[in-house]
């Protein structure tokens, strides 16, 4: 194997390592709530150990303490030359994504960039190789290719995130709404019932309700944490039921009765979307048929009949 070829191997297999490493750290867990320094205290306390502070921090894992200080330190580099309403608007994707592990704007503009020059960086070591004989115009539609597609992909991954949690949310409302109906006609209060669907299932939804329950909590007025709610979810049906929960609220109207009206119309809304999807199935058929099942069929099928055209008299008529 020649030594460009080793060299050019080595060089793209550090640049899929950075790139992930840097989705890792921007995608940390963001679930735990305490600081990993104190946790680490409160562990060294417990067994009874003394430690000094550079053995607390030399025990965590290097993603605490040298990719994440690093992402953030660009993060904060990059954030300066962001527009402040590109940096508004991909919080709130963050939020619509369900804030996945804990990622901040500043570090999500850091990985599109980084990543951005880390591919043209390596498409501009494979164009320096001798044997890559290619004209200038080439060579800049590749570069500017891999720039557009680094810089593109993390905006892409938040895209589908945003799709998937909207369309798990989508799913799991009726079923929801049945629970919160069943445990208000159990004499629960509704902050009672969400609390009672945040228990007992763990789903896109539940966390929504989840956090709803903790400001309320820390003093927020319900109508405006359920709106909250509703536009970090930004589905119409999350806003609707928002909507009718709070009407039923300053209207003085039964509760249940509203849940249950909301549940069915939920359960409609989801039948038609199923039957949606089923409409569309035979067109997203069309694609792989005919490009991969069709000329399949027909070469299983025509090449026999070709082998018999071959050695028979027609060979000489039609120049075979």
């Amino acid at each position: 194997m020649a030594i460009g070829t080793i060299i050019l191997i080595a060089l793209v297999g550090i640049v899929i390592i950075g790139a992930i490493a840097l989705i890792v750290v921007g995608m940390r867990d963001s679930t735990r709530e305490e600081d990993p320094l104190q946790a680490r205290l409160a562990e060294f306390a417990a067994r009874g150990e003394t430690a000094s502070l550079e053995e607390i921090e030399l025990s965590q894992p290097i993603s605490e303490r040298v990719f994440l200080p690093f992402a953030r330190k660009l993060g904060d580099f990059v954030t300066k030359f962001t527009p402040q309403n590109a940096l508004q608007s991909t919080e709130r994707r963050i939020e619509l994504a369900g804030n996945p592990r804990g990622l901040e704007p500043a570090t999500f503009w850091a990985i599109r960039f980084l990543l951005a020059i880390l591919l043209a960086g390596a498409m501009l070591f494979v164009m320096n190789n001798p044997r890559v004989k290619w004209d200038w115009t080439r060579k800049v539609l590749i570069v500017g290719g891999s720039v557009a597609f680094g810089f593109y992909l993390p905006d892409m991954y938040l895209t589908s995130v945003i799709q998937r949690r909207q369309k798990a949310v989508r799913r799991s409302m009726p079923d929801a709404l049945d629970l919160l109906t069943i445990c208000v006609e159990a004499g629960l209060g509704f902050d009672g019932a969400m609390q009672k669907v945040y228990e007992k299932w763990d789903n896109q939804l539940s966390m929504a309700f989840g956090r709803v329950i903790k400001e309320i909590q820390l003093g927020k007025l319900r109508r405006e944490a359920l709106r909250d709610m509703a536009d970090r979810v930004g589905i119409p049906e999350m806003t609707s039921f928002v909507a009718a929960v709070i009407q039923s609220e300053q209207l003085g109207v039964s509760m249940a009765r509203v849940l249950r009206i909301q549940a069915d119309q939920m359960r409609i809304k989801r039948r038609q979307q199923a039957e949606e999807e089923a409409h569309k199935a035979p067109v997203k058929m069309l694609i792989p048929m005919a490009l991969l099942i069709f000329p399949s069929i027909c070469i299983v099928l025509m090449t026999p009949a070709f082998l018999r055209l071959m050695h028979s008299s027609l060979k000489g008529i039609l120049g075979f």
